[in-house]
């Protein structure tokens, strides 16, 4: 009896997993949601549609809705991901700010990233300018550099926000270059712009797709990239590490993640998916048309970065003293 019992259970376990692999495998069901957290028309939200519509097509047609939810520093947009049921139709994007960043800026975070999502793929790279107005005596970076070693706090650079990469670019220039300039922190993009180009700040780290047209329309001057290499849309340009600033290197990388318990086969079909969209000419177009590089490789390799990117912010707003956000 208990024998028939035995053979009964695991019959009944392999009907359960056999079941569990049958609904893994007509993933997706219905329309995948793809949560972007930030505003609609910026880079983060067009590189996710170019992504997501070309993810869609290796799937075999599936449909991606992307949705925009902004704010808080793109915290409100991962708690959607994290709320979200865990089965392969809820996805989103997330990158430097909500996956490392904000884990040290913020005092308290409505997510955990190791707890709560987890990683599918890395998407792209992109990489910041460190431009100056054109009317700028700075021809170099060595000449900033040694004007603010001539005159310590004198000098002052701003960005779209405290904790943004150009921020955490900035701090992270102070750090390496052994200088004391002021941070200006602006509530938009364009305001902070604004006051560069006329000649309130004297410089600014800014992402490589708001960089090229300022420096192709004469409006601003690039002086270095955040890249170790130079960046093909600015090849006279050279990077902060050819410039005397050994080693650095800023990347607003983002990529793919999904609420904690996603089964791992969806993810690895999604993951593969990604990858092979990453490929494509088109999507290589139109990536290079923001300034990005595609990146790619598994969840393993991109959970490697937030670890790695995590302890390298945290240390630089440690260093820098900056004051936690609410």
């Amino acid at each position: 009896m208990k024998r028939l019992l035995s053979r009964g259970l695991r019959a009944a376990a392999l009907t359960c997993l056999l079941a569990a692999g049958a609904a893994h495998a007509a993933w997706p069901e219905k329309p995948v949601t793809f949560i972007v957290p930030s505003a609609a028309g910026g880079s983060p939200d067009v590189l996710s549609r170019l992504v997501a519509n070309h993810t869609a097509q290796q799937l075999g047609g599936a449909n991606f809705v992307v949705e925009n939810r902004p704010g808080a520093a793109g915290n409100i947009g991962i708690l959607q991901i994290k709320r979200a049921a865990a089965d392969g139709h809820t996805v989103g994007y997330g990158n430097i700010n909500t996956l490392a960043v904000n884990r040290s800026l913020f005092k308290t975070l409505p997510y955990d990233v190791e707890a709560d999502l987890e990683p599918v793929a890395h998407l792209v790279n992109l990489y910041n300018v460190l431009i100056v107005p054109a009317q700028s005596p700075f021809k170099s970076v060595q000449e900033i550099i040694d004007a603010a070693k001539a005159k310590p706090g004198l000098l002052s650079y701003g960005a779209s926000g405290v904790g943004t990469t150009g921020h955490m670019g900035g701090e992270l220039f102070k750090s390496m270059a052994g200088v004391d300039v002021l941070f200006v922190p602006y509530n938009s993009g364009p305001a902070a712009l604004q006051d560069l180009l006329g000649q309130r700040l004297d410089f600014m780290f800014i992402n490589s797709s708001e960089a090229f047209p300022l420096v192709q329309s004469g409006k601003a001057r690039a002086l270095g990239v955040s890249s170790l290499q130079r960046l093909e849309q600015l090849p006279d340009v050279p990077t902060l590490d050819e410039s005397g600033v050994k080693g650095y290197e800023t990347i607003a990388w983002g990529g793919v993640v999904a609420p904690k318990g996603t089964p791992k086969d969806v993810i690895a079909r999604l993951n593969t998916a990604i990858n092979q969209a990453l490929r494509q000419p088109e999507v290589q177009r139109g990536l290079h048309a923001l300034g990005a590089i595609p990146a790619g490789g598994t969840p393993q390799d991109f959970q490697a970065l937030i670890d790695a990117e995590t302890i390298k912010w945290r240390d630089i707003i440690e260093t820098a003293n900056i004051e936690k956000l609410d």
